[in-house]
């Protein structure tokens, strides 16, 4: 499958309005992005993509900087290729976990050693959202626990709990690109005890489970967290990301209303991570 490259221009370049954009160019629909130090790259499949889209982008009025586009179209071939040369470096997160491609050296001294090659799927560690959540899964126990990540990405959270010892772990995704990329991953990784489906949580709803990943944008998650806590056992935990500090309060108020506890919060440039529990 093809994919647009939308190279997006900020002048003078800001972080934080780059990290706005990301946000609302994934509510229309874009998967992956390469930062840069002028701006971003932004990645849609070609038949999902629409120029007009881009104008109703709230960012492009709220600030003096200067916003510009351009677009190509990549083979899917090439994009391995394109990831390697422009973007993807390995990460080392909380000095306990590294996460690399396949065509970086391994790191001995540290303990969990993920490898991920991305393609097109979201989740590398790089962004704030998915190391929010692998700093919190560091500190988890995970031993003989059920698992579900919903909106996988890459895998890695899933991949991260298999390295856990979790028992028995379900990642599931709406995209067929990342449905498959996880596949890859997992095999990468020798992962076995992780199940990929091709769909949304309401494929799990017979299912129960120790602890769920949703590290997907607020949008999502607050129209799916009825079905997040229906397939939550008692005494199950809930890490939530993918959305800014701003909306942590209508985000913990469909928490509360479903009867879900906080936890524990962390942020990082603005992105937020929330932990909930669901009471015996």
């Amino acid at each position: 499958m093809d994919y647009i490259e939308l190279k997006c221009t900020i002048e003078p370049f800001d972080p934080t309005i780059s990290e706005i954009l990301v946000a609302e160019l994934s509510e229309i629909g874009f998967e992956s992005f390469v930062e840069q130090e002028s701006g971003v790259l932004a990645y849609i499949r070609t038949d999902q993509f629409n120029e007009e889209l881009l104008k109703t982008i709230d960012i492009l009025s709220n600030t003096g900087n200067q916003i510009s586009f351009s677009n190509k179209k990549i083979k899917e071939e090439n994009w391995n290729e394109t990831w390697e040369k422009n973007y993807f470096e390995p990460i080392i997160i909380a000095d306990k976990c590294v996460v690399r491609s396949s065509f970086h050296p391994k790191f001995p001294d540290i303990k969990y050693q993920i490898t991920i090659d991305p393609k097109m799927s979201f989740g590398t560690g790089h962004h704030e959202t998915t190391s929010l959540i692998v700093k919190e899964i560091l500190e988890m126990e995970f031993t003989g626990k059920k698992v579900a990540d919903l909106g996988c990405g890459t895998g890695i959270l899933a991949i991260l709990s298999a390295l856990k010892s979790a028992k028995e772990i379900t990642a599931i995704d709406i995209d067929e690109w990342c449905f498959n990329n996880t596949i890859e991953n997992i095999e990468l990784n020798n992962c076995n005890q992780i199940k990929v489906l091709l769909g949304d949580v309401k494929l799990l709803m017979k299912e129960r489970y120790d602890v769920v990943f949703a590290n997907i944008n607020k949008n999502v998650l607050l129209s799916e967290m009825q079905y997040y806590a229906e397939i939550m056992k008692k005494g199950s935990e809930l890490l939530l990301s993918g959305f800014y500090q701003s909306d942590f309060d209508d985000i913990n108020r469909k928490c509360k209303e479903k009867g879900l506890t906080l936890l524990k919060q962390d942020v990082r440039n603005n992105w937020m991570m929330l932990k909930y529990y669901k009471p015996d």
